[in-house]
Parts: C-alpha cells; sequence; structure tokens
C-alpha cells in the first residue's frame, strides 16, 4: 500500500513488417512524408544499457538487477547498421548520430563509426557522424572515435554541483570524470562540443545559472531541455516541466541574449547569443513549443526497429527485412513506403489531447517506447 507503480511497456517486440511493394523504385534523395517532411536526419541506438540511472530516463525503481535487457543475438551487427544506413543515405538523410542507452559501452564502437564515416551521399559528401553520450567514457575513447571518423559529440550534464548530479545519476559517479570526458572531446577535435542539460522543475532547476556562468565563453554550446514526457517509466508531471521561456528569464538579467537564425532545416535548438559576444545556448522546448513541422528525423532501435517519433507508439521491424534475404533494393523500397505515410505530430497533438481527457489519460502513455531504447 502507498507504493508508487511505474508502468512498463515493453515495446522491443511490438513492431510491423514492412510490406515490399510489388514495384521497386529507385531511391531519388527525394522522399519526404505526408506532411511534406524530407528525410534527413537517422539516430541510431547501438544499446539499450546505461550505467546511469538517470529518473527521466531509466529509473532504478525499473531498470534494477532484475531487468532484462536484449540479448546480443537481438542487436544489430555493426555491418547490418551500415547496410540500412546506406539505404537510409540513399534516401536523403545526411546527418546519423548514435546513441543508446550509454553508446560508449557497445564494444569497439570505433569501428561501427568508420564503417560508417566511409557511406557517401549521392552527389559524393561525406556524412555527419555525431554521438550523443553521457560522458562517463569518453576521457578514455575520445581519441579513438575521432580517428576513425566521428566529427562532434553531444554531452548530457545535467549539473555542475557534484552532489546533484550524483543524486541524477543515481550510480555515484562524479560530475568531475564527465568534465574531463569533455576536455578530451576537445583536445581529440570533436567540436564544436554541445552539452545538454535536461531542466526538472525543483529537481536541477537550481543549476541553470552556474551551469550557463561555467560554459560562457567556453566554445561549448549549452542547450536546456525541456523534461519530456518520454516513455511510460519517468513518472512525467506537468508540474515538473521548467518551460525555456522562464529558463530565458532567469538568465537575461545576468547575461543579456539575442535570438539567432537556424542554421538548418529541423533544428530542435531555439538558438541565443550572449550580446557580449561569449557564445551561445539552445532552448530544446517540445513540450511548450512544438517543432513536429520541421521534424526530419528517423530513429532506429538497437535491434533493428524503425520509429519514426520519439513518442512513437510502435516501429517498423527492419532487422526481419535483413534477416530474411531481402535485397537492397526491396529494404530501399520498403523503407520509402514507410516514410511516405509517416504523419506523426504527438507534440503538436500533446496539449488538445491532455484537455480532451481531462488530464488524466494514461491509456496512450502506456504505450509509448522508452528514451533509452531508441535515444533521446
Amino acid at each position: 500500500m502507498g507504493e508508487t507503480v511505474i508502468p512498463l511497456a515493453d515495446l522491443r517486440y511490438v513492431a510491423q513488417v514492412p510490406a515490399i511493394p510489388e514495384q521497386l523504385a529507385p531511391a531519388t534523395g527525394l522522399l519526404a512524408d505526408r506532411l511534406g517532411r524530407p528525410l534527413r536526419d537517422l539516430r541510431i541506438s547501438v544499446t539499450d544499457r546505461c550505467n546511469f540511472r538517470c529518473s527521466y530516463c531509466m529509473p532504478k525503481e525499473v531498470f534494477d538487477r532484475d531487468y532484462v535487457f536484449l540479448p546480443s543475438s537481438s542487436l544489430l551487427s555493426f555491418e547490418e547498421i551500415t547496410r540500412l544506413a546506406r539505404v537510409f543515405v540513399a534516401h536523403g538523410v545526411r546527418k546519423i548520430r548514435l546513441t543508446g542507452g550509454e553508446p560508449l559501452l557497445r564494444r569497439g564502437l570505433e569501428s561501427l563509426v568508420e564503417m560508417l564515416a566511409d557511406i557517401r551521399s549521392a552527389d559524393g559528401e561525406a556524412l555527419d557522424i555525431t554521438l550523443t553520450t553521457n560522458g562517463s567514457l569518453l576521457a578514455r575513447k575520445a581519441r579513438a572515435l575521432a580517428a576513425a571518423g566521428l566529427k562532434r559529440v553531444t554531452v548530457s550534464l545535467d549539473a555542475l554541483d557534484d552532489a546533484v548530479f550524483r543524486r541524477m545519476n543515481d550510480v555515484d559517479f562524479p560530475v568531475g570524470d564527465v568534465l574531463a570526458g569533455i576536455d578530451a572531446a576537445l583536445e581529440a577535435g570533436l567540436g564544436p562540443v554541445k552539452v545538454n542539460m535536461v531542466v526538472k522543475r525543483g529537481t536541477n532547476d537550481h543549476e541553470i545559472l552556474p551551469m550557463a556562468r561555467h560554459f560562457r565563453g567556453s566554445g561549448l554550446v549549452l542547450r536546456f531541455i525541456e523534461y519530456m514526457d518520454v516513455g511510460a517509466t519517468n513518472g512525467w508531471r506537468m508540474d515538473e516541466v521548467l518551460p525555456s521561456a522562464q529558463v530565458l528569464e532567469r538568465l537575461q538579467p545576468h547575461w543579456p541574449l539575442r535570438p539567432l537564425e537556424a542554421t538548418t532545416i529541423g533544428e530542435t535548438a531555439e538558438r541565443w547569443a550572449y550580446e557580449d559576444g561569449a557564445g551561445e545556448i539552445g532552448l530544446i522546448s517540445s513540450v511548450t513549443q512544438a517543432f513536429c513541422r520541421d521534424c526530419n528525423r528517423a530513429r532506429l532501435s538497437t535491434e533493428g526497429k524503425l520509429f519514426l517519433c520519439l513518442f512513437a507508439h510502435q516501429g517498423y521491424d527492419l532487422r526481419a527485412l535483413l534477416r530474411s534475404g531481402r535485397t537492397d533494393d526491396e529494404i530501399t523500397a520498403a523503407l520509402a513506403g514507410v516514410w511516405f505515410d509517416r504523419q506523426d505530430r504527438y507534440s503538436e497533438l500533446r496539449s488538445a489531447e491532455s484537455a480532451s481527457a481531462g488530464g488524466s489519460d494514461t491509456s496512450t502513455v502506456a504505450r509509448r517506447v522508452e528514451m533509452h531504447y531508441i535515444g533521446g
């Protein structure tokens, strides 16, 4: 009695196998979905495991010692990942981000980076190969990753205060080791480095100013992310969301900021520059300012399920196509059909759905995929 029950929907096996059309049309690089959004960004989860237990992603109450992670036989091999990446690139992908879980836990990841770095677009351009990490292993791996062809890294860091950081990662990991990883990434040339801070009201919002103060003038880009309702395990509540507008209100009296234009279509972060020239910050506001209309990202899970939205209810099983002997032309055509039918815009509909349910509907929450499974 009195216990908190966190629902966990295991979506690892909830996926449909894409249909192979009778006519196999070749990729043109111009594929768009029903809302006219092109396919430009592919996020590949290389592991469902992580060495942190952040409450907003992998709370220890659920992901404890008894939790069963995917067996190695279920994971896509590096060769399978590279084969699928070539198909996505043929359809227009120009950027690949490796995620997890914690991607640096995947053994031999440098080999995958090297394989992906060899891929070229139809016009001969190299891909933008990036990686998001909690930074815990970055100090020892940054140089090898850069040598393999990794271009940039984004590091998740939710506080500078060591006690707050240890409490949030829930494994007593020291903040100093993450900062050392950031330094190693800079030394290896993996810049510009971005630092992502998930802001949770009442937990770490008092760290906004210290974080901004620390990274101002460093050449790094600090990005503040609204606490999102991803999956069903993080106990998300709207009253724990600190809107990006309020983050900006806290920063402006100390360091005036001015808005910047987006550098690319589909950019998730709203960019703001310090007026004194000390760099810029980013605001990622998927709760209060949805950016669905420009979303050009696809997500590939560690076992080969394609998800069309971070808040997706189900995926599409590309591994089944790979392991049933389908040709690249067949997989290319199947992917085209899936993306062409895409019309996801969860964040734009969130408020309307919540209002119609009186703010208490959890039926769809229990069906959403978990963040650690497809990356952020």
